[in-house]
């Protein structure tokens, strides 16, 4: 993320960047400057660093950084669990994108071929954690070119922000990705060909998705409405809406940032 978002910013040619890095073998490959340098001439701070890492490393950041500035992390995790630190003068914000949606037609070959963003328009959610609205907005304008091209930046508080992402996105909605593809892996296991599952499976899953989304209008047919009835009832545990209660998320965060948060 650090690589795209310098080449992001810098074609955008409004923002001057300073590079910090902190792996020697990577830094000899860049133009750095000292951190303190840095945090002292920054009016906005972008943490592109491993999620686990963000907390320890603001508390690292926050005391450095000049009157005024901004810090502008990608990731709710640590803000969600308390694990920043707080200084007065300094704004806190989140920025994630939401990556291009499915069911756009976007304009060229290459943006529909873009699942990340950056080439195909997405969205992107901003959060202010604390501090001054003045250095949100303009903080919001550093991630519309950092994550552009940006069709929205859509704001929700910094809880909203945990539901989406890690409990949505990834706890829900990534392990379910990946059961549709194990269940491609048994299908094949069990003996049917390769190609015909992967083709099945691709065209069932858009449909069933444009369906249960409202893309598609037509409905799943009276069989596919028990198999889905029976299929939640047996498969899908009636605990799942529990992802997003505090307990719980807080639960799985400290099991996706880990030891190495601390």
């Amino acid at each position: 993320m650090g690589a795209r978002a310098v080449d992001k910013l810098s074609a955008a040619n409004r923002w001057r960047l300073l590079l910090c890095e902190s792996d020697p073998s990577k830094a000899a490959a860049l133009a750095t400057t000292p951190l303190d340098e840095a945090m002292q001439s920054a009016d906005h701070v972008v943490m592109a660093v491993p999620d686990a890492l963000i907390g320890r490393i603001s508390r690292d950041l926050v005391p450095r950084m000049k009157q005024g500035g901004t810090l502008i992390m990608l990731d709710a995790a640590a803000a969600y669990v308390g694990q920043l630190a707080s200084r007065p003068g300094v704004t806190q914000m989140i920025a994630h994108p939401c990556h291009p949606p499915f069911f756009t037609v976007q304009p060229t070959p290459e943006a529909q071929a873009d699942y990340f963003g950056g080439v195909a328009a997405q969205d992107i959610i901003v959060s202010l954690i604390e501090g001054d609205e003045a250095c949100f907005t303009e903080g919001i304008e550093v991630c519309k070119d950092m994550f552009g091209p940006v069709n929205r930046a859509l704001r929700v508080t910094p809880e909203q922000f945990a539901f989406l992402e890690p409990a949505m996105s990834e706890i829900l909605v990534a392990a379910a990705a990946c059961w549709m593809k194990d269940a491609l892996e048994e299908t094949v296991a069990r003996g049917v060909p390769r190609d015909a599952a992967e083709a099945f499976i691709a065209g069932h899953a858009q449909i069933a998705m444009a369906i249960a989304f409202g893309a598609e209008k037509a409905p799943f047919s009276d069989a596919a409405k028990l198999a889905v009835q029976w299929g939640t009832q047996q498969y899908i545990s009636p605990a799942w809406r529990k992802a997003f209660d505090r307990e719980v998320l807080e639960e799985a965060i400290a099991f996706m940032l880990g030891p190495a948060s601390s």
